[in-house]
């Protein structure tokens, strides 16, 4: 496995990391399923772990967190967020003081930890100012419950007010970006949040890296009956379409050249970007973490990746759905 520095933070993570979000929860994984799926990720060198409150209602966080109980704490990087209802109460949502501190102790309590590495705010608030927002994920920091904070799927803008706002009142800076991020959604990162990360030292961990699926090829004949497309109206109409899968297909002989899958491919190409500190990757079986983990050895010379643009095609430079 490949560690890299979480932008300027000291901190090391996993290139490739494992994500609970669409699988994780007793409803949607089996505890022994689940348990395999965590521990040969550990075992092949994932360090870093991404949750989030609002997976399964905090049961993605009760699951995993109870399998990464069993190994020492400090080889972890274990990422929570917050900002989406968690009930029906005006208070228990956004970005608020109030709900940043109340939600942090719930979070902790389904985990069984003391303290989250990473504290990411899940989506920007139009109704907390950013200087409420900064400082309570500063006292948080001081508080010990948290050691960095993030955002994700800020804007350009927002990163960047955030990041004044701490260097003007002396507070605990922002020090990664949860974008979505993929050879198929590229039209936002590129242009607009890689510019406004990476000066100030603000790392990316990316989600959907795989396009939920579709740069495995595993759609290349159509939507099989029991796949994510067929189950999921909104994520097959964000990614399937006659174009994208002839570029999947187009992408295989890459692929078999370099002896690796399509999945690897993928999953190298973000790696590709000196700013993007890991891939964030979903696993329902062992066979889907061990595939990810091999993305983390393979190097992409300039010639690879000059075929894949020419694949590609270029992305127009706009803000994202």
């Amino acid at each position: 496995m490949q560690y890299r520095r979480l932008g300027n933070a000291g901190m090391k993570v996993s290139a490739v990391s494992l994500g609970g979000w669409i699988n994780f929860g007793e409803d949607r994984m089996a505890g022994e399923r689940a348990r395999d799926i965590v521990k040969r990720a550990y075992d092949l060198g994932i360090n870093f772990f991404d949750l989030a409150d609002a997976y399964a209602k905090g049961e993605a966080e009760k699951q995993m967190g109870a399998v990464l109980q069993q190994f020492p704490r400090h080889t972890l990087v274990i990422s929570s967020k917050l900002f989406w209802p968690m009930s029906d109460d005006v208070n228990d949502r956004g970005l608020s003081r109030k709900h940043i501190m109340e939600s942090i102790d719930k979070s902790l309590q389904r985990l069984g930890a003391d303290y989250v590495d990473i504290y990411f705010c899940h989506r920007p608030d139009p109704e907390t100012p950013i200087e409420e927002t900064a400082r309570a994920m500063n006292d948080l920091i001081q508080q010990g419950k948290v050691l960095y904070w993030g955002t994700s799927m800020w804007n350009a803008a927002q990163i960047t007010e955030a990041y004044e706002v701490c260097e003007r009142y002396g507070l605990h800076k922002p020090t990664v970006e949860q974008p979505e991020y993929s050879m198929l959604r590229r039209d936002r990162v590129e242009p607009q949040i890689l510019p406004a990360a990476e000066p100030r030292g603000i790392g990316l961990v990316v989600w959907s890296p795989l396009a939920q699926g579709m740069l495995t090829g595993k759609y290349d004949d159509g939507i099989p009956e029991e796949s994510r497309f067929a189950k999921e109206e909104w994520v097959k109409d964000r990614f399937f379409s006659e174009d994208n899968v002839e570029k999947v297909r187009r992408l295989k002989p890459i692929a078999d050249e370099l002896g690796i899958t399509r999945a690897q491919l993928a999953l190298a190409w973000v790696l590709r970007q000196d700013g993007v500190s890991s891939v964030i990757t979903g696993a329902t079986k062992v066979s889907h973490v061990e595939d990810n983990a091999g993305a983390a050895e393979v190097e992409l010379t300039d010639d690879v990746i000059e075929e894949i643009e020419e694949i590609l095609g270029n992305e127009p430079a706009t803000e994202a759905d």
